[in-house]
């Protein structure tokens, strides 16, 4: 798809820079410990626990360490789902992954036979509607899993809901998921909207600087703003081939979350022909444990029709057949 040998490339600096959407996402997984564990439980049989510090005051959330002797709390204590409002504010634009998709007031809420504050939600119909005093209950959701999002949010009154008795049979919560995500506008740079471009026509593009003197810098792939060694821009893009070398590689035998890939695989650094800097891709077509440094591959493309602005475009690299390079050509580039 690309050109066997490197050749100079023209970009226009007055093209508009790529932006798109990106969200970034993931699930944090924890262990809970068994105080928090009893804590989340019992949430999920809708009932709300704290822990008892030295200084006899009662900790909601419960603390795993006394903030005034440092020692592990066991001590468990029921509270109630209602309490009173001790400060809030007023949420009047909600967010996406809020508790509520219309106003609504961010809360302290002190329950009965609790003596700290507990953060979460309530629904108010204004702000006119809430203030510092107010009783309020919990609402719980109707599938509870053992996580504080099994309070749905707080309303105002002080009469606690009916709750269903408890499933039977549940092994306590010891493990948490909780999803995080960010979403931000990425506008690209020159280079990198240069790269990109590249990529949806089929091309390998890299960049270097060129000195006062005339000297050139190393290939970078993909083509970034500037050379990290001198701090100096690229300001010379170069298409590259899309064959290489094999620098070094790692077999992937274990599964993991989100994996699309069926275990073994191998992940390698390859050295494209004229790049100072391999890039990370997979190897595929030859058995994992025949990979090895030095391997001559080529990029395997996907049809063109399924092309877009990604490195994905390269399905992966194959071997060549070719003899393997000799380690003087690329030991500087592990």
């Amino acid at each position: 798809m690309t050109t066997s040998q490197s050749s100079p490339v023209q970009i226009d600096p007055h093209e508009r820079p790529l932006s798109a959407p990106l969200k970034l996402s993931f699930d944090y997984t924890r262990s809970v410990g068994p105080l928090l564990g009893e804590f989340f439980t019992a949430l999920r049989e809708r009932r709300i626990v704290g822990v008892r510090g030295s200084d006899g005051r009662v900790l909601v959330p419960p603390a795993e360490y006394d903030p005034v002797t440092y020692e592990q709390l066991t001590q468990i204590v029921p509270v109630e789902s209602v309490g009173t409002v001790v400060s809030w504010t007023w949420q009047s634009v909600p967010l996406e992954g809020q508790p509520l998709d219309r106003p609504f007031a961010w809360a302290l809420i002190r329950l009965d036979g609790a003596d700290t504050p507990l953060l979460h939600a309530v629904d108010a119909e204004s702000s006119d509607a809430i203030s510092t005093g107010a009783r309020v209950h919990a609402h719980w959701v109707d599938e509870t899993v053992g996580a504080i999002t099994d309070i749905a949010y707080f309303t105002l009154g002080d009469q606690a809901e009916e709750v269903p008795a408890p499933a039977e049979g549940l092994d306590p919560v010891t493990i948490q998921v909780s999803p995080s995500s960010i979403e931000i506008q990425h506008t690209a740079s020159l280079p990198e909207s240069a790269f990109l471009r590249a990529l949806e026509q089929g091309k390998l593009l890299g960049g270097r600087t060129t000195g006062r003197d005339g000297e050139k810098g190393k290939v970078y792939f993909p083509a970034r703003e500037a050379d990290p060694a001198t701090g100096q821009q690229l300001d010379e893009f170069i298409e590259l081939s899309d064959e290489g070398t094999v620098t070094t590689f790692a077999i992937i035998n274990i599964p993991f979350a989100g994996q699309r890939i069926k275990p073994p695989y191998v992940a390698a650094y390859v050295l494209l022909d004229g790049a100072d800097i391999p890039v990370l891709h997979l190897v595929a077509d030859i058995a994992a444990d025949q990979v090895r440094m030095g391997m001559r591959v080529k990029a395997v493309w996907k049809p063109r029709e399924e092309w877009g602005l990604g490195i994905d475009n390269i399905e992966y690299f194959r071997p060549t057949g070719e003899p393997d390079a000799d380690y003087d050509t690329y030991k500087k580039h592990l």
